[in-house]
Protein backbone atom coordinates (compact mmCIF):
# COMPACT_ATOMS: atom_id res chain seq x y z
CA UNK A 1 0.00 0.00 0.00
CA UNK A 2 3.09 2.49 0.56
CA UNK A 3 4.49 1.88 -2.75
CA UNK A 4 1.31 2.61 -4.49
CA UNK A 5 0.86 6.03 -2.35
CA UNK A 6 3.94 6.85 -3.23
CA UNK A 7 3.60 6.25 -7.13
CA UNK A 8 0.06 8.12 -6.89
CA UNK A 9 2.06 10.98 -5.43
CA UNK A 10 4.88 11.07 -8.19
CA UNK A 11 2.03 10.83 -10.96
CA UNK A 12 0.57 13.48 -9.46
CA UNK A 13 3.31 15.69 -9.25
CA UNK A 14 4.33 15.18 -13.05
CA UNK A 15 1.03 15.88 -14.30
CA UNK A 16 0.77 19.27 -11.78
CA UNK A 17 4.07 19.95 -13.51
CA UNK A 18 3.47 19.83 -17.13
CA UNK A 19 0.57 21.80 -16.69
CA UNK A 20 2.08 24.44 -14.96
CA UNK A 21 5.11 24.63 -17.27
CA UNK A 22 2.65 24.92 -20.55
CA UNK A 23 1.00 27.67 -19.09
CA UNK A 24 3.96 29.58 -17.91
CA UNK A 25 6.10 28.91 -21.18
CA UNK A 26 7.08 31.85 -22.77
CA UNK A 27 5.95 33.20 -26.31
CA UNK A 28 7.41 32.58 -29.23
CA UNK A 29 10.58 35.00 -30.02
CA UNK A 30 8.58 35.98 -33.64
CA UNK A 31 4.91 36.93 -31.37
CA UNK A 32 7.18 38.99 -28.78
CA UNK A 33 9.39 40.84 -31.49
CA UNK A 34 5.72 41.19 -33.20
CA UNK A 35 4.49 42.81 -29.79
CA UNK A 36 7.78 44.58 -29.41
CA UNK A 37 7.47 46.35 -32.62
CA UNK A 38 3.57 46.93 -31.90
CA UNK A 39 4.35 48.50 -28.61
CA UNK A 40 6.87 50.68 -29.78
CA UNK A 41 4.41 51.89 -32.92
CA UNK A 42 1.58 52.99 -30.45
CA UNK A 43 4.51 55.48 -29.16
CA UNK A 44 5.19 56.64 -31.78
CA UNK A 45 8.83 54.62 -32.45
CA UNK A 46 8.84 53.66 -36.23
CA UNK A 47 10.43 50.63 -36.42
CA UNK A 48 11.00 47.73 -38.91
CA UNK A 49 11.36 43.97 -38.32
CA UNK A 50 14.69 43.86 -39.64
CA UNK A 51 15.75 46.51 -37.00
CA UNK A 52 14.26 44.47 -34.20
CA UNK A 53 15.74 41.22 -35.12
CA UNK A 54 19.14 43.55 -34.88
CA UNK A 55 18.46 44.95 -32.05
CA UNK A 56 18.30 41.25 -30.49
CA UNK A 57 21.18 39.71 -31.90
CA UNK A 58 22.75 43.01 -30.64
CA UNK A 59 21.50 42.32 -27.21
CA UNK A 60 21.98 38.76 -27.29
CA UNK A 61 25.59 39.13 -28.31
CA UNK A 62 26.40 41.69 -25.19
CA UNK A 63 25.28 38.81 -23.06
CA UNK A 64 27.46 36.55 -23.69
Amino acid sequence: MRALTLISAFVGGAIVGCGAALLLTPEKGTDVRKRIVDILNKRGVRISDSEVDALVAELAASEE
